[in-house]
């Protein structure tokens, strides 16, 4: 008996063998689906590298500065503690470069508009940024500059030092200072900053009142507002015609701003968002001078996570304990022994509390821009912009009891050792050096002993910032 004409399934008739599609077809297949899968993964992998490669470009690495720093070697701090990291944070105020002359007028010249000493515990479990007042009155210590000359040794404002010779010197006093060494440093200028800015589509920030300021070219309400690059640049820097005109008002304004930035880069939206974390990078790399410790996209990536793991009530933000100079009121000096406090705190890399009070008024005159001259800028060294034959300030002259510094150290030879005390070789034409009394610190009594509990400083959080 036979059955129905054709089988239920396979649409043969029954007693046929079903017939197999062909092994070599299906292998076939199988073999493009993996061509395809490994151009896929290679173009990827390609146009990853390119970028990564391209990124790593935009950084400008500052070999200058370790070499110079390895002549005076003998002369810096030890690291105390290992795996804590101490950088140096440097915002120029150079008018040189794409998109900067529009902040004024380039005069060859440039200083450390701001300058902040970045200490991540060894643990990483905190971070501290300590904001160092541009107008410290503080020993400069003699520096070779990029000439092969000698400056001498002097007692000035703080923000001399990069003007004079750059990031080396800046780096040396800062030491001298704090007795803290630097591992690595990172330079950053105006336009640098606001593109960083633009590239994060803004910051968001809270204002306790209205800015409406034309020199700042602020015009901003009270409450949560997203700045862009050119109003952040504004909000930062400017001085004396916002709040009351002090330089450690705006300190504060910049650590309420870096507090807000830190919390809107460890966001999720901009690490986990390709087409928006792109820009960030490529801003920042092109913004950035580094050591080599730093100079590459990875080092700075590892320095980025670092702190995104730390608590944001961890990262701290506080400014150098600083009260009016007794000699000049437009010029800063350290309150002691809380400023040495901190240092040894950092140093020893023990825990730095700060509190969220306001700070306190500096006293500072506003009716002369606090010496400026006519161009708009702090007196320099020098006979530079500002000097006292331009209508600025000369450095301030303490009182006559003030023994006058020792003579500036001599260049190091070729073999990078300490210089000798003794006076500048005439083959290395040292830099014009005003009288010893205008250099001298003011005789001051020795500080008290540094309390066994170190005390709380006036600062903010990177938690902090956002209204209500």
């Amino acid at each position: 008996m036979s059955g129905p004409p054709d089988g239920p399934f396979t649409g043969e008739p029954y007693g046929r063998p079903v017939t197999p599609r062909p092994p070599g077809r299906r292998r076939r297949w199988l073999r493009r689906l993996a061509a395809v899968a490994a151009a896929l993964v290679l173009l990827v992998a390609g146009l990853g590298w390119v970028l990564y490669e391209q990124l790593n470009s935009n950084i400008t690495t500052d070999d200058e500065t370790a070499e110079e720093l390895r002549r005076w070697e003998k002369q810096r701090p030890s690291a105390l503690v290992r795996g804590a990291q101490n950088i140096l944070i440097i915002g120029s105020d150079t008018r040189s470069g794409s998109g900067n002359a529009k902040y004024g007028e380039d005069s060859g010249s440039q200083r450390s508009d701001t300058t902040i000493l970045l200490h991540l515990a060894a643990n990483r479990r905190s971070a501290t940024a300590v904001s160092l007042p541009r107008d410290l009155m503080a020993t400069i210590p003699s520096c070779r500059k990029r000439d092969g000359t000698y400056t001498n040794e002097r007692f000035a404002q703080f923000n001399w030092a990069y003007e004079l010779a750059g990031t080396a010197c800046t780096i040396r006093t800062v030491e001298n200072i704090t007795q803290i060494r630097i591992d690595h440093h990172i330079v950053l200028d105006f336009n640098g900053f606001k593109n960083l800015v633009d590239a994060m589509d803004g910051v968001e920030l809270c204002l306790d009142k209205p800015m409406d300021d034309r020199e700042a070219k602020l015009h901003l309400p009270a409450g949560n507002q997203t700045l862009n690059g050119e109003q952040a640049l504004g909000y930062v820097r400017a001085r004396y015609s916002l709040g009351d005109g002090s330089d450690t008002e705006r300190m504060g304004r910049q650590q309420k701003f870096l507090g807000a930035l830190v919390r809107d880069m460890r966001s999720e939206g901009l690490l986990l968002n390709p087409t928006r974390l792109y820009p960030v990078l490529d801003a920042a790399t092109k913004s950035v001078t580094t050591d080599a410790g730093l100079d590459s996209l990875k080092k700075l990536y590892d320095l980025v996570r670092t702190v995104r793991d730390i608590p944001t009530e961890r990262v701290q933000f506080l400014t150098v304990p600083r009260r009016p100079y007794a000699f000049n009121s437009a010029r800063d000096e350290l309150v002691q022994p809380d400023a040495d406090q901190l240092f040894r705190q950092l140093r020893l890399d023990r825990p730095v509390s700060v509190n969220a009070q306001v700070r306190p008024a500096d006293d500072k005159p506003r009716d002369d821009r606090h010496g400026r001259g006519r161009s708009g800028r702090d007196p320099g060294p020098e006979g530079t912009d500002g000097s006292a034959t331009e209508g600025g300030e000369a450095p301030p002259v303490p009182p006559a009891t003030a023994a006058p510094p020792a003579a500036p150290p001599a260049p190091p030879s070729q073999a990078p050792v300490a210089p000798r005390t003794g006076s500048v070789p005439s083959s290395a034409p040292a830099a014009p050096m005003t009288s010893p009394a205008s250099q001298a610190p003011p005789a001051t009594t020795a500080p008290s002993p540094l309390s066994s509990v170190p005390p709380t400083y006036q600062g903010t959080t990177a938690a902090r910032g956002m209204c209500g």
